[in-house]
């Protein structure tokens, strides 16, 4: 001991600094070995202390490994229990088979997950207190989720209180909705259940197909689900549902007819979009103010043009928020050089434009082209009543208003023309009083502003043209602020902001208080672009730009404004140079790939 007490002083005097007299080891090891030993001391049984029982079998076990492994057995063998003084504990709830598999996963920390053993082995693992293992199984039946077996998963979760489980088959259920309604369970559901489902924001489904799906729950068993539908059918949110659709097909349904309460809500929507106005009847405003559901998403479409400076463009796109990138859409059938372009109900409309053929004569058109994204393919509507281009379209409630523009003999229209997509047919309307080429064009509260625009001798005209939809009257307005030519108009709030026009800057009317405020001017000159808002920002595509040798350019800018900071951010840049196309806001359900 003295050999061994020098050495070790010699040693810590010899090195530079004092060396540490406490070394921390830990032996990953015997930690690993360990549960592999206990569990060799069981199918030894050696010190094995109790044994558990199951339809007449027993499984020799040592008593603190249980207690260390689960709080039910904690609470057994470590309380007043009568349990804790036996060696014999029937477990006759649970499985022979399956207690086996709970014990060797106890000493193992393995376990096989079959779809035979699932169910018994939840309940088991619940019953026992095994939170992990409970979790494991959750794991392995989400993994058999599917649109056929979701409902059936969202039973069995409410049945063994798998709140891991039940949030992943309702989030494929709400995600897989149109699958989901034609399969076997979803008739079976009562009616808290479905109304639960038309009642969720994450529903990924359009709202015509909701009615359809209510409808046809309820003709599964007419004659005891009939009286529903009017509980039903107020989870319906009827201000996105296209008015055509909802007055032809839904107000001529027997089941909606026979209920009193539906024809009075449907007649509450007529009211209100024949009246043309913005304030809803008391009736209906919480049915009216529901937001859309939240898998509707609103996505930039850019449309049309001029491209790369060249000839004009059948290109149409849309803008991947998320991604940051743009997806190809079905192109227009025909090239038209300076149509309008406007959304509504999620469908996009190209409207007249000059069409050339191949003899080289160009002619207005009165031709309109729908395209939905639902099946990404273009449509011809209904012709509008005079050929046209270089004209304007605004939207408003269930009308789309075209005004001015260019006509055959190249003079400047002052007609106006309105397309009602609830009838589906065009009327004339009271014309503009001063025919302006160019002019930015917005609506809001029932009116709608034409501001400046140039006349027939390319000369800004400085005036504020406002016209009332209920009254179909016009008004004019001088004001020496307005000097815009090719700029677009957008409405955010009670604001119209004009966007540039051979200039930089951008100005904002507010309508309430009939003032105009400047706002952050864009980085240069710009004309013949394009503005459209999303989410309550200004998003400007393209167009053209006077750089700093007063040269004309073509732009693929992308940017976006935020009123909020009054600042302009770039969103990067187009596929290509592009101007005098179209861009507007177009919905679409975000979980499902578009049509190619």
């Amino acid at each position: 001991m003295l050999v061994i007490s020098i050495t070790l002083s010699y040693l810590y005097h010899s090195l530079d600094g004092p060396i540490s007299d406490v070394l921390h080891y830990k032996d990953k090891e015997l930690i690993s070995t360990l549960p592999l030993q206990l569990n060799n001391l069981r199918k030894k049984q050696l010190f094995t202390d109790v044994i558990l029982c199951s339809e007449g079998k027993g499984i020799p076990c040592h008593r603190n490994v249980l207690v260390s492994s689960s709080p039910y057995f904690y609470a057994m063998f470590c309380s007043s229990f009568l349990e804790s003084q036996k060696t014999r504990i029937d477990l006759q709830a649970v499985p022979y088979d399956i207690l086996a598999s709970i014990v060797d996963y106890v000493y193992t920390g393995s376990i096989s997950i079959t779809m035979e053993l699932v169910l018994p082995l939840m309940e088991a693992a619940s019953m026992l207190q095994y939170v992990r293992l409970f979790e494991a199984c959750s794991t392995f039946l989400q993994g058999q989720l599917s649109s056929d077996n979701c409902l059936s998963m969202m039973r069995l979760s409410e049945i063994l209180h798998c709140s891991s489980l039940q949030e992943k088959a309702r989030e494929l259920a709400m995600r897989s909705f149109s699958d989901v309604v034609v399969s076997e369970d979803f008739c079976e559901l009562s009616l808290p259940e479905l109304v639960s489902y038309l009642e969720d924001d994450r529903l990924c489904v359009e709202e015509e197909q909701v009615f359809e799906t209510l409808l046809a729950w309820i003709h599964h068993e007419p004659f005891s689900r009939c009286g529903t539908i009017h509980d039903l059918f107020s989870r319906v949110r009827l201000r996105y549902i296209h008015p055509s659709y909802l007055f032809q097909f839904i107000a001529s349904d027997p089941l909606v007819q026979s209920s009193t309460l539906c024809t009075d809500i449907i007649e509450s929507v007529r009211r209100l979009l024949f009246s043309v106005g913005t304030l809803c009847p008391g009736d209906l405003e919480p049915l009216w103010a529901a937001p859309r559901r939240q898998n509707c998403k609103e996505a930039i479409v850019v449309v049309g043009g001029r491209k790369n400076g060249e000839r004009t463009s059948r290109d149409a796109m849309l803008y991947d928020e998320q991604n940051r990138c743009w997806q190809w859409l079905a192109k227009i059938p025909t090239r038209l050089h300076r149509p309008s372009y406007i959304s509504m109900h999620s469908i996009l409309y190209v409207l007249g434009g000059l069409t050339t053929s191949a003899g080289g004569k160009c002619t207005p058109s009165n031709t309109v082209y729908t395209l939905s994204l639902k099946t990404n393919q273009w449509r011809i509507g209904e012709p509008m009543l005079m050929p046209r281009y270089a004209h304007q379209s605004i939207s408003y409630l269930h009308f789309i208003f075209v005004l001015g523009g260019l006509t055959a003999d190249g003079q400047i229209s002052n007609q106006v023309e309105r397309y009602d997509t609830m009838f589906n047919q065009w009327e004339a309307m009271a014309p503009i009083p001063t025919a302006v080429l160019h002019p930015a064009v917005a609506a809001h509260d029932q009116r709608i502003y034409v501001f400046g625009g140039e006349d027939a001798m390319q000369k800004p005209v400085r005036m504020i043209q406002i016209y009332h939809i209920g009254r179909n009257l016009w008004c004019r307005v001088e004001n020496r602020t307005v000097k815009n030519v090719c700029a677009p108009a957008a409405v955010i709030d009670d604001k119209i902001y004009i966007v540039g026009g051979y200039t930089r800057r951008m100005i904002a009317y507010d309508v309430k208080s009939n003032r105009f405020e400047k706002c952050e001017n864009m980085k240069a000159r710009k004309m013949h672009h394009s503005a459209t808002v999303v989410h309550n920002k200004l998003y400007v595509t393209g167009g053209r730009f006077i750089n700093n040798q007063d040269n004309i350019e073509d732009s693929d800018s992308f940017d976006c404004y935020d009123p909020k900071t009054d600042s302009w951010v770039s969103m990067g840049t187009l596929p290509f140079k592009l101007f005098d196309h179209g861009s507007v806001p177009l919905v679409y359900l975000s979980d499902k790939s578009l049509p190619t």
